[in-house]
């Protein structure tokens, strides 16, 4: 790492796989290792990622969209990556102070989870969203969505599904990236562009992307998003370290343009 700040981004800009097997308490040293040899790198959760654009700006919380409905599909890859832009915007809600948005983010966590057939251990988690957003418990919010998001993928991993959690990592880490990058664009800071400069860990993840079965590393969608990780990590690299306000605009276009393409409905996709 070359100093502090890229020392941040390593530990907050992808989601959290180093909380998977907690739930809601402290992880033991042993979990925290098979957290580490399940994705091969230290990945905190969204709330982190905003935490650390906290200390370097002050967005508009409020302003940013965190907002849209779960598709409609029954490819199991699209459902993955959605449930992970579902937990990103779950943290920029809490962050916005929006309760009510929150309740309708966890519904459709749910909603995604009951078709991946990994919600029966978050049905009270959801309970406890509604709740702690009707009595605007913000702190105690934070801590009950990752408790939520670690059920889930804890619950992946359980059914020898690891191929899940790759893909809602995926998902949470290019909604994380774009939300980022705007904020960069319109707070512009170097600060604030040193926090996104480690194409390291875009290509780290599309590499994950490329270990998972033939049929799903091979779902046009899949394919779509590990080309969006490369090409992004490129153009970080072609910086070399001195990024402009422009390129941030490029890095959230292309981040946008997979988004919206994992939220499009598709009821006729195959089932993977």
């Amino acid at each position: 790492m070359k100093n502090k700040t890229t020392q941040i981004l390593m530990m907050v800009l992808l989601l959290g796989i180093s909380c998977l097997y907690g739930r809601g308490g402290e992880l033991t040293s042993q979990q925290m290792k098979e957290a580490f040899y399940l994705d091969g790198i230290s990945v905190p959760s969204p709330g982190e990622i905003f935490t650390a654009i906290n200390k370097v700006s002050r967005p508009n919380w409020a302003m940013l969209s965190h907002g849209g409905a779960a598709p409609i599909t029954t490819n199991r890859a699209q459902l993955a990556l959605a449930i992970g832009l579902l937990v990103t915007n779950g943290y920029i809600a809490v962050e916005a102070q929006d309760g009510q948005q929150v309740k309708n983010i966890g519904r459709g966590i749910m909603t995604l989870s009951q078709s991946l057939g990994v919600s029966q251990n978050i049905l009270s988690r959801g309970n406890n969203l509604s709740e702690f957003a009707d009595h605007s418990e913000w702190d105690s919010l934070r801590q009950e969505l990752e408790a939520t998001e670690n059920e889930v993928k804890n619950t992946m991993v359980e059914q020898q599904d690891r191929n899940l959690v790759t893909l809602t990592s995926a998902g949470a880490w290019l909604r994380g990236l774009e939300v980022a990058a705007g904020i960069v664009v319109i707070n512009y800071s170097p600060e604030g562009a040193a926090l996104l400069d480690e194409p390291a860990l875009a290509r780290h993840l599309a590499a994950d992307l490329e270990e998972l079965s033939p049929k799903l590393k091979n779902d046009p969608l899949v394919i779509q998003v590990k080309e969006t990780l490369m090409e992004i990590a490129t153009i970080l690299e072609q910086q070399d370290h001195h990024l402009r306000q422009e390129v941030f605009s490029e890095i959230q276009g292309k981040a946008n343009h997979m988004i919206e393409a994992i939220k499009i409905n598709s009821p006729t996709a195959s089932a993977l």
